[in-house]
């Protein structure tokens, strides 16, 4: 059995790179939102939240580089 993606388009939304207006749709892939334009092939994607919030929890900076 196929499973399907269902891509919907985000009326009014503008491609950040081809500056297209209505060619933005959005899907959900793997529990990831996903956005790509129709025209320009331009893609994003957004994880999670509580993915994102996990990551940077654990995330510590160990020093901070300043070249002279």
């Amino acid at each position: 059995m196929v499973n399907k993606i269902k891509k919907r388009f985000v009326a009014g939304a503008t491609c950040p790179k081809c500056r297209a207006l209505d060619t933005i749709m959005l899907y959900f892939e793997n529990n990831v939102e996903k956005l790509q334009c129709v025209k320009c092939n331009y893609s994003e994607s957004q994880a999670d939240k509580k993915v994102a919030k996990a990551t940077r929890a654990s995330e510590s900076v160990i020093g901070v580089f300043k070249p002279e």
